[in-house]
């Protein structure tokens, strides 16, 4: 089982262009979509977090199940749910203006076990920097490593919701120790102003960044690092992509039997090229497609 702790939210996507073109809801949030996707590929996957009781609670809900995923560990609340508009560029990438006032994941509280069978948990955006909810997901982080856990982090940076972007930073460094798979874009890491080798050394066993089009590039602790390049695909937008990629690394790593530290060290290059090679098609897929939708087994073949 892996699990996903994070935030749920509803997209606002435009149908056209303006700053009053109409807005289509859709499911999102980073944690989510990674969720989703991991049950589409066919992992055994959980959701960790807390949704409104309202509508779009519901509607979210309903998008896990009919993922496979499992909901149990999903806290309710009547708080409303958070709203991200989403503004789309020329060349399909997304940007991000957030609702999060009083909204009901922000209350989210660190179970006291994770569900039976968890072999890892993955982590990552606005649930880490909207409090009080952020500080119950560090919890949680460093509870499931410490527990020996396989932890993953995608930190899915939202410059525009982080107040103090220095204590972010380090903050994000103190978790670091308690992380065992680091992805993030090359915006982000270009933001957080580190580079792959100082974070390996304080503690994951592999750092993978994403180039968008340009593909993927996996870095490990002995000093290796591997390259893909990116999928030719006609781009309908980039929504959900990265959260796909982050699904795919651990769907992939799971399937291998290399879901662990000593599992990524012995991947070797062909291990990595085939891991990476599948993230690139996974992702590709979602970008082909509006909206956070992710692939299918069947559409992506085998790791």
């Amino acid at each position: 089982m892996i699990v996903v702790a994070g935030e749920a939210l509803i997209d606002l996507v435009p149908q056209g262009t303006g700053a009053l073109a109409a807005l289509t809801p859709a499911r999102g949030g980073g944690p989510y979509n990674t969720a989703v996707a991991l049950g589409r590929l066919g992992s055994p996957a959980a959701f960790c977090s807390r949704t409104s009781s309202d509508a779009f609670g519901e509607a979210l809900l309903d998008g896990l199940r009919a993922a496979g995923v499992d909901v149990s560990a999903v806290q309710r609340g009547p708080e409303p749910t958070t709203l991200a508009v989403a503004t789309i560029d020329a060349g399909g990438s997304a940007a991000y203006s957030f609702y999060v006032e009083g909204t009901a994941d922000r209350l989210f509280t660190a179970p006291p076990v994770l569900p039976p069978g968890t072999r890892a948990v993955s982590f990552g955006t606005c649930s880490l920097v909207l409090e009080p909810g952020a500080t119950a997901y560090e919890e949680l982080l460093r509870t499931a490593a410490a527990q020996g856990v396989f932890t993953a982090l995608d930190p899915n940076i939202r410059a525009g919701l982080i107040p103090d972007a220095d204590a972010y930073r380090a903050r994000f460094e103190s978790w670091l120790p308690s992380v065992s798979l680091l992805k993030l874009s090359e915006e982000d890491a270009a933001w957080l102003g580190g580079s792959p080798r100082a974070w390996l050394a304080a503690g994951p066993s592999a750092v993978v960044i994403t180039r968008g089009g340009d593909g993927l590039t996996a870095f490990t602790r002995d000093g290796a690092e591997y390259s893909v390049p990116g999928e030719k695909v006609d781009v309908v937008d980039t929504i959900g992509a990265g959260d796909t990629v982050n699904a795919a690394l651990l769907h992939g790593l799971a399937a291998t039997g290399a879901l662990s530290a000593p599992g990524i060290a012995a991947l070797g290059g062909d291990g990595w090229g085939r891991l990476l090679g599948f993230a690139a098609r996974a992702a590709a897929i979602t970008c082909s497609r509006a909206g956070a939708e992710p692939p299918y087994a069947s559409e992506v073949g085998a790791v």
